[in-house]
């Protein structure tokens, strides 16, 4: 039976905590990079971050829900399908001593460092070109670093079988939709089409209509209208990826390709400093996928609880659904105090917005 908790899709299912596997665990993607997006600020959470943790850290650096960060958790999961040697995480300079630290142990990824953040499009793109270098006919699968996914079997092995449509059809790009349980405005919002392809969990359908953030009218039209959550994973082949940088985004495209002129020698970080200084800043969701291009799928994922953590009131819904609370939320009335005002600021407006 599925829970209604703002921005946060909760099925209730047994928790893989308590010993219950949900699906056969998946096996690694011998083709597959990862990609982890790691470079966003977390604007909607800083003031909950700042008050109960008492620093500026972006939320995937904070232990929101367990005793690891939201990035840790991501890598974790992700390590699970794909190795650390072929993950790339994607972040900025900034944020460097917060990485630093989430790999101290065990094998460790890519960590390509932005100048400065320019946008999801570029992120995505960034690391496109440093795989290309490497792998020219790479599977892409991208994950933002700041979601929560209980249920990972389940997910991990439906990432798996659209990792295998996309390699069976190089040509598509399929992002993985999440069944809507309120309209919300802040996601966006993708319009199953015709079946391209079948999958365990269901069909694998053309996406016949994207909108990113729309307004409340709007939301709830999708929503009666059967449209999916957007989560912004997706699945697709390296060289599609990089036609519809080149394609959609020209110019980051190009101050790219020029990156790849200085791989490996001495001055690889200042044409990178270059290239960023005259970078536009973009959205993939707008820029690409809101054009609804051809080749775009979309994959729902089965039920599952997924969010991505968003808003105080999400992070407080998924913190309650828990069999263990975090520690912060056992600080007794002084954490009750802290979200009880950072609630209030966001639905009075008196609180700092992205």
């Amino acid at each position: 039976m599925m829970a209604k908790t703002g921005a946060v899709a909760i099925e209730a299912l047994p928790d893989r905590n308590l010993g219950i596997q949900h699906a056969v665990r998946p096996a690694t993607a011998p083709k597959t990079w990862a990609v982890v997006l790691a470079g966003g600020e977390g604007s909607r959470l800083k003031p909950l971050v700042r008050r109960l943790f008492g620093d500026e850290r972006p939320k995937q650096y904070i232990p929101l829900l367990g005793s690891s960060s939201l990035l840790r958790q991501t890598l974790d999961r992700t390590e699970r399908l794909v190795p650390a040697e072929r993950t790339v995480v994607v972040t900025q300079y900034s944020h460097a001593q917060y990485v630093d630290r989430e790999l101290s142990d065990g094998a460790a990824p890519h960590v390509l460092l932005q100048p400065e953040n320019r946008g999801t499009g570029t992120a995505i793109l960034f690391a496109a070109h440093m795989i290309r270098r490497r792998d020219p006919e790479a599977t892409i699968a991208v994950f933002p670093s700041d979601h929560y996914i209980r249920e990972e079997d389940i997910f991990l092995a439906h990432v798996a079988e659209v990792v295998h449509f996309v390699e069976r059809h190089p040509e598509r790009l399929v992002l993985l939709g999440a069944r809507p349980t309120s309209p919300e405005s802040e996601y966006g919002w993708v319009r199953p089409g015709a079946v391209l392809g079948e999958t365990s969990g269901g069909p694998i359908r053309r996406v016949q209509g994207f909108l990113e953030k729309p307004d409340a009218e709007s939301v709830h039209r999708c929503m009666a209208a059967g449209w999916l959550w957007n989560t912004f994973a997706f699945v697709t082949n390296l060289p599609t990826l990089l036609a519809a940088g080149h394609e959609f985004l020209p110019d980051v495209d190009d101050r790219l390709s020029l990156i790849g002129a200085f791989s490996g020698s001495r001055h690889e970080g200042w044409a990178v400093r270059q290239a960023y200084s005259l970078m536009p800043t973009t959205d993939f969701s707008r820029a690409v996928l809101e054009r609804c291009p051809t080749w775009l799928g979309v994959s729902q994922l089965p039920g599952l609880t997924w969010s991505d953590l968003g808003t105080p009131r999400s992070v407080v819904a998924i913190a309650n659904s828990l069999p263990a609370r975090p520690l912060w939320m056992r600080a007794g009335r002084k954490a009750a105090d802290v979200l009880a005002s950072v609630l209030h600021e966001r639905v009075t407006g008196s609180g700092r917005r992205p």
